[in-house]
């Protein structure tokens, strides 16, 4: 595979602000109030590790495709010690998995880290984790859908910043695979807006403009940790969602949970990437758009719906913790802060 001939950009750098409260007792000490941990952008020639917090890569085929697209990106690849591991539908038991990732930030000569898949099982390895190690060896780690409980937990309780963008097994698009190198190099656009020929399916909820750190994720998984001690607080940040192959009732009760959890009354604005293969199955169920204008128009903050936030080819790699300003008549989302060093 040919060396891609990648789009270079020039990054922001505005120092990051405490964000984030106190940790949790046992293995998780307390947050340092000194602002985001932040890991230094990748170069050609770093060496990049794959994980598998979650399930299993059938396809033993998707481990090679994986590695010639990172290495097309100029940088070298290592599996973690059980990426391959069965142990049910997981790729290993939780030790396993979490003893990877743990072992893929303590090593030196790993530079950042990238998730095979997701699928389930990263929320059963969060504590297994050791936060204190994570945030003393901070590096670039990216995945998306069950990764968010990796996110949100890494946020939570390292105050490491991390990116929703693809995994391993993504389709890793032209696009995509651009995206990623810009922003995990350091040298990458501030505006995260769909192509041209993809503005159009922007829909606007209602606009305006507001600003806040960028958290949320998987609506599924970010509804599975609410009530747990694995959430950063959500006041006054602008709260991202996907979603994949959930009935419309479905995600509508995700969304009153959302709403009785509190979380929606303390948010500034809202993006919904796209809520791939949500299927109407009852008679009667009113449509997406009808159902997310129930639950955010109240609200009466800036929402769209549309960005390349998403389970499909194209995707933004988008830094979970990062101040940034949402237009949602625009359909952008800016970047306030570099979020690597």
């Amino acid at each position: 595979m040919n060396r891609l001939d990648f789009l270079k950009y020039a990054g922001m750098g505005i120092a990051g602000t405490a964000l984030f409260g106190r940790g949790v007792n046992g293995r998780i000490s307390d947050i340092p109030e000194n602002g985001l941990v932040k890991a230094h952008r990748l170069q050609e020639g770093d060496q990049i590790g794959l994980v598998a917090p979650a399930g299993i890569v059938f396809d033993s085929s998707e481990f090679e495709r994986m590695k010639l697209v990172l290495e097309s990106m100029g940088f070298r690849i290592r599996f973690g010690t059980h990426v391959r591991s069965r142990s049910g539908y997981f790729s290993g038991n939780d030790s396993e998995r979490a003893e990877d990732v743990n072992r893929m930030f303590e090593d030196s000569e790993i530079d950042g880290i990238v998730a095979v898949r997701g699928g389930w099982g990263s929320a059963r390895i969060l504590e297994g984790l050791d936060y204190d190690l994570i945030r003393n060896h901070p590096k670039f780690f990216c995945g998306f859908s069950d990764i968010t409980a990796l996110h949100l937990s890494l946020l939570r309780h390292s105050n490491l910043v991390t990116f929703h963008g693809p995994n391993g097994t993504s389709d890793w698009t032209r696009f995509t695979q651009r995206h990623f190198y810009s922003i995990a190099t350091g040298q990458f656009e501030n505006v995260l807006q769909n192509p041209e020929k993809q503005r159009s399916e922007i829909r606007t909820l209602r606009p305006g403009s507001a600003s806040g750190p960028l958290l949320g994720g998987n609506l599924t998984v970010l509804n599975s940790l609410l009530g747990t001690r694995y959430l950063p607080n959500f006041r006054g940040a602008i709260l991202y969602l996907e979603e994949i192959g959930e009935a419309v009732y479905r995600v509508d009760r995700m969304l009153a949970q959302l709403k009785l959890s509190g979380i929606l009354g303390q948010i500034n604005g809202v993006v919904f990437g796209r809520c791939t293969d949500c299927e109407t199955v009852l008679r009667d169920s009113p449509g997406l758009m009808s159902v997310l204008e129930s639950y955010l128009l109240p609200l009466e903050i800036p929402a769209f719906y549309g960005s390349m936030i998403s389970h499909e080819p194209n995707q933004f790699t988008l830094p979970v913790g990062i101040p940034a300003e949402i237009d949602a008549s625009a359909g952008t989302i800016r970047l306030m802060e570099n979020p690597l060093l």
